[in-house]
């Protein structure tokens, strides 16, 4: 099944009504590629926090994202925009009651018919808890374009994240981002900053080690104090990028035989058939604390 997928790196802030003229934009653009699925950035709607590390002041409204609700109006919207594609974007979800209202930072899968899946963000980089209450679970669904896996930036930089995907058959993984330049000792081109070649080198070595096709974008441009680093991109199985933007925004877009490719990919090297769960066990030992004192 050859599907085409596209990526986008592109600037979304707090403007909803501009978050959908340029959703409406990056849809035609996509759609006249002949693209079959956009992925759009983390905090596509809303834009994402202004800051890192707890500098910040989560507690004033206006500098947190608005609340979406999965079935509320703003999703209604960008499914009546989607057209023929499947849309995969960010939010900040509202969850909980009324009395205990619940935010998480959310990937969405979406088509003009319809929710495809939902994914709430695992893991939380420097002071992001403060703002959302983490998911806690990595699941694939059927979709389209084949059986899809959704994460959330940070989320690539743990394997067992995608392994978990792969092995609940995801053959297409799409992680999308609000991916920051580093902080200290940025440099001044954007492209050799050491937080961008980070984000390329998760993407492939997760596409490489679990044999799937990774479609990664990520938030282009500034936002308060955040400098993102752009490098959409879609990868195959072997870890080979098909297709990417660069630092500055646009699409990265591929035709992908998926089926065939995953097939060769695993003909070649079996990192999932080959692996050895009995060897890989802690026994309920926790040694995250030990690492980061040593």
């Amino acid at each position: 099944m050859t599907v085409t997928l596209a990526a986008a790196s592109e600037e979304f802030g707090r403007d909803l009504e501009e978050n959908y003229a340029t959703i409406a934009r990056l849809v035609a653009e996509a759609t006249a590629a002949g693209a079959d699925l956009l992925a759009l950035p983390e905090a596509a709607l809303g834009g994402y926090l202004s800051s890192l590390g707890g500098r910040g002041d989560p507690s004033r409204p206006d500098s947190l994202p608005p609340a979406i609700r999965i079935d509320g109006p703003e999703l209604a919207r960008v499914r009546a925009l989607a057209g023929d594609l499947v849309l995969v974007l960010g939010i900040c979800e509202a969850a909980g009651t009324e009395a205990e209202p619940v935010r998480y930072n959310t990937a969405v899968a979406l088509t003009r018919d319809a929710v495809l899946g939902v994914h709430r963000k695992v893991h939380q980089p420097l002071g992001e808890g403060m703002s959302y209450a983490a998911g806690d679970s990595f699941t694939a669904f059927d979709s389209p374009v084949g059986r899809l896996g959704l994460m959330i930036c940070y989320d690539k930089a743990f394997p067992e994240g995608a392994r978990t995907l792969a092995l609940d058959g995801a053959e297409v993984v799409v992680c999308v981002s609000a991916w920051p330049a580093a902080r200290t000792a940025a440099a001044t081109d954007l492209a050799e900053d050491r937080w961008t070649k980070r984000f390329r080198l998760y993407d492939q070595a997760r596409a490489l080690e679990n044999q799937v096709v990774w479609v990664a974008s990520n938030q282009a441009g500034t936002f308060g104090r955040l400098r993102f680093v752009g490098s959409a991109s879609v990868i195959g199985p072997g870890g080979e990028v098909l297709a990417e933007t660069g630092t500055g925004p646009g699409l990265a877009i591929a035709a992908v035989d998926v089926t065939t490719e995953l097939a060769a990919a695993r003909r070649a090297m079996f990192a999932l058939r080959d692996r050895r769960p009995d060897a890989y066990a802690l026994d309920g030992r926790v040694i995250a604390e030990e690492l980061v004192d040593a």
